[in-house]
């Protein structure tokens, strides 16, 4: 058992080179040092990036905690996912209902409509802008819907979301980062203040207003708890959906032979959206904080320490999955793109039906599109969200 080597290796999974091609620096970092401590902008963590370690460490909350305000992104803790057990579980038991799969699944009428009116508009140009018209608009769209919250608002929460996990400073500028992050979520608190007292006034049929009538334990959620939990689900409908778009849409448009097989076999899509989320991973790392001491793969994290879970990492983890290659059949696909244990993903299955019902009218409407010559797509870090996704096609 020794201390967490030092190396530059887990600063290496911010750099805007491992968001553009993430596989090199996973797979170095899991060959030569698993677990890996830096200080990234004054900031100490260690990165885990094995598929069984990790595994491990998401069942594990007693032990590797998201309480603390791990994430630093709010005013108030972002609520489920910076509450354990057993309060996060009250939580989660209010919320879950909401986003069980039949109830996303009387949504596909909506999102399948929502993606052929943006169909339409792209379609007889023979080319467009595939993250600004239309991976941003489907879930900005379903979220709004679904909240109960106007559209004319969308423009403020896009600039919000990216003012807080894209924060437009140079890449070294921390603190300026953290600044920007930090008024940018007293501007969000503010707006669903407002919202909250409205609809305590005139409910409405809104997700947001329903948690406003909520209960739990007989008790009526405070304002800090509605708060956190408004101020979460704005960043999760309106960011990772986009990022999964973006990733596989550029993945598809690259790989012709992968494009192929869901034009000849649509029965395919289901499989390949798990596998393009386990191979491209837009959420590359969690963190996490270290609540007891724990020896993992040999190394001695001790309480207090930050960790970073490298799920990308972890998904590309020969181990578990093989050599590293892309395969629409693979069975089972135990990814870990949506996290897993009590924090798995709220919203796993809203985003596997957009995210399927996008590549089905996609290729059955535009199945030849490919990158626009001359264009170059980069990736931002942390969450894998294309700057520009230029694409051409066959006018339709």
């Amino acid at each position: 058992m020794t201390d967490v080597p030092e190396t530059d290796m887990a600063a290496a999974l911010f750099s805007p080179s491992t968001a553009d091609e993430p596989h090199p620096t996973y797979r170095r970092m899991r060959a030569t040092c698993p677990v890996a401590r830096t200080d990234l902008g004054g900031t100490a963590f260690a990165a885990v990036t094995r598929y069984d370690d990790l595994w491990w460490a998401l069942r594990h909350p007693d032990v590797f905690t998201s309480a603390h305000n791990t994430l630093d992104l709010g005013e108030q803790p972002l609520i489920p996912l910076e509450v354990d057990p057993p309060e996060h579980t009250r939580y989660r038991r209010l919320l879950n209902p909401r986003f069980v799969p039949r109830e996303i699944e009387r949504l596909e009428p909506e999102v399948r409509g929502r993606l052929r009116l943006l169909i339409d508009e792209i379609g007889p140009r023979g080319r467009c802008d595939f993250h600004e018209e239309v991976a941003t608009p489907l879930p900005s769209g379903v979220f709004l819907a679904l909240m109960g919250l106007p559209r004319s608002d969308l423009p403020q929460f896009l600039q919000w979301r990216d003012d807080t996990i894209r924060p437009d400073v140079e890449p070294d500028d921390f603190d300026g980062a953290r600044r920007v992050r930090a008024r940018t979520a007293h501007a969000i608190s503010d707006y669903f203040r407002l919202a909250i007292a409205r609809l305590r006034r005139s409910p409405d049929d809104g997700l947001l207003s329903s948690l406003v009538e909520a209960r739990i334990d007989g008790q009526p959620l405070s304002e800090a708890e509605l708060l956190g939990i408004s101020h979460l689900l704005l960043l999760g409908g309106l960011d990772t959906v986009t990022a999964s778009l973006d990733c596989m849409v550029h993945f598809l448009a690259t790989h012709p032979e992968h494009r192929q097989q869901l034009i000849d076999d649509p029965s395919l899509i289901p499989s390949a959206v798990e596998e393009l989320l386990r191979w491209l991973t837009p959420v590359m790392v969690v963190p996490r904080g270290v609540a007891q001491d724990v020896e993992m793969g040999e190394v001695q994290l001790r309480t207090g320490d930050g960790v970073m879970l490298a799920l990308g990492a972890a998904n590309d983890d020969d181990t578990e999955f093989g050599e590293g290659s892309v395969d629409f059949h693979r069975d089972p696909n135990r990814h870990v793109a949506f996290g897993g244990g009590p924090h798995l993903c709220l919203g796993a299955h809203l985003a596997r039906l957009e995210l399927r019902v996008a590549l089905e009218e996609l290729h059955a409407r535009i199945p030849d599109y490919r990158i626009a010559d001359g264009a170059e797509v980069h990736f931002s870090t942390g969450i894998r969200q294309a700057d520009h996704l230029p694409l051409e096609f066959t006018p339709v």
